[in-house]
């Protein structure tokens, strides 16, 4: 997603969130009961943060500090790292438009990499999973670079190890948002199913296009999604490799809230 679109996504996300907090705080104390005491050494970072979670969200969007290569040293190209100044959010954005956002397995080392970033990371409370553009959050494994041997990038590494990243992503510590505009499809479909939370904008396709070329995700491509739709609907996604909307997604749990794709 990107410029206004994108913008807009994330301030709607950030005001359904702090709804469902301001919904989840505890009562005020009565008149009775001694005031608390609040430490002098608290932040403003903090004290806002406090605000955002009893439902007050700035009209602004956040500030983000692009994060360009890994501890090592090591460069992103296939993704675009960034972190929201004082905000503890971070966000991964898939950044191969051209197809699609489909992965290479390059592009699934540099998620991994980002993704124990995040998580080591001390100052970032959620991550955001999301595409770039808005034409597709990911449509999974890119086609043009399977042989007989699997996937092969221009390091000639024949494995995607798409399942280590979603194992990464279960596992982590931190809540992952997947913000979805455009076809989630694929191995696209499964990776933003395997996030705590989906956003979907009200142009995203979600579908399987797996034995269309051959292709079963037997470990979390099966078993999330029974969980999410229920054992008929998954048959009937893999079987008939339909594509849904993203209000016919929403209607069978398979996202958690559609927004407008242009809110501002």
């Amino acid at each position: 997603m990107a410029g206004a679109s994108e913008q807009g996504l994330i301030n709607s996300v950030a005001r359904r969130m702090a709804s469902i907090a301001n919904h989840l705080s505890p009562a005020q104390p009565s008149p009775s009961s001694p005031p608390s005491i609040r430490s002098s050494s608290c932040s403003s970072s903090m004290n806002d943060s406090y605000h955002k979670v009893h439902g007050e969200v700035p009209s602004h969007g956040p500030v983000w500090r692009l994060v360009p290569s890994d501890e090592s040293g090591k460069e992103f190209t296939d993704i675009i790292y960034e972190k929201a100044v004082g905000e503890a959010i971070a966000k991964i954005t898939i950044n191969r438009p051209e197809r699609r956002n489909a992965f290479r397995p390059h592009t699934i080392k540099e998620l991994i990499r980002a993704f124990n970033d995040a998580r080591d990371d001390g100052s970032v409370g959620v991550v955001i999973l999301t595409g770039k553009g808005t034409k597709a959050f990911c449509s999974g494994g890119d086609q043009a670079l399977r042989n007989k041997d699997g996937y092969a990038d221009y390091e000639n590494f024949g494995r995607l190890n798409v399942l280590d990243l979603q194992v990464q992503i279960r596992r982590l510590p931190k809540p992952v948002i997947a913000m979805v505009a455009g076809y989630a499809v694929g191995g696209g479909n499964v990776l933003h199913m395997v996030c705590d939370l989906t956003i979907a904008a009200d142009n995203a396709i979600f579908g399987q296009t797996g034995p269309k070329v051959g292709s079963f995700d037997a470990g979390y491509g099966s078993s999330i999604m029974s969980r999410l739709v229920g054992p008929k609907k998954a048959r009937e996604m893999w079987f008939l490799t339909r594509f849904y909307t993203s209000t016919e997604a929403e209607k069978m749990g398979l996202v958690n809230t559609v927004v407008p794709q242009h809110f501002q």
